[in-house]
């Protein structure tokens, strides 16, 4: 098995409370009947979440990622250079305001199934 699906694995397996928070509104087409994938191997990244046939990722970012503002802007950019859109929340947004970050990916989602 390639390296990165094995380390997705571990991802999902380990995910973060807010990861946790924002798979239950994503999982099982149960927004707008959008796939989503987690952890899910991209462009040479592992992508936190990803809806294919929208050519949707969402990344969530903890504190760790302001030491990071280089890697994160590669890694978009990778993203970006294979069609996907990128919407990148705080895990403090997931956990406290659930229903506005829901509400902005379903924006989006409809936004780019329109396009």
């Amino acid at each position: 098995m390639h390296l990165k699906w094995i380390r997705a694995r571990q991802l999902r397996n380990g995910s973060t409370d807010a990861e946790r928070r924002l798979w239950y509104f994503l999982r099982r087409q149960q927004l707008g009947g959008h796939k989503f994938r987690r952890q899910y191997p991209l462009a040479g990244y592992i992508a936190d979440f990803v809806c294919v046939p929208a050519r949707l990722v969402v990344e969530l970012d903890g504190g760790q990622h302001l030491d990071a503002l280089a890697y994160d802007q590669r890694r978009t950019a990778a993203l970006q250079r294979e069609g996907y859109r990128v919407l990148r929340f705080w895990n403090d947004d997931v956990l406290l305001r659930t229903d506005d970050v829901v509400a902005e990916i379903f924006r989006v989602l409809e936004e780019r199934s329109k396009a």
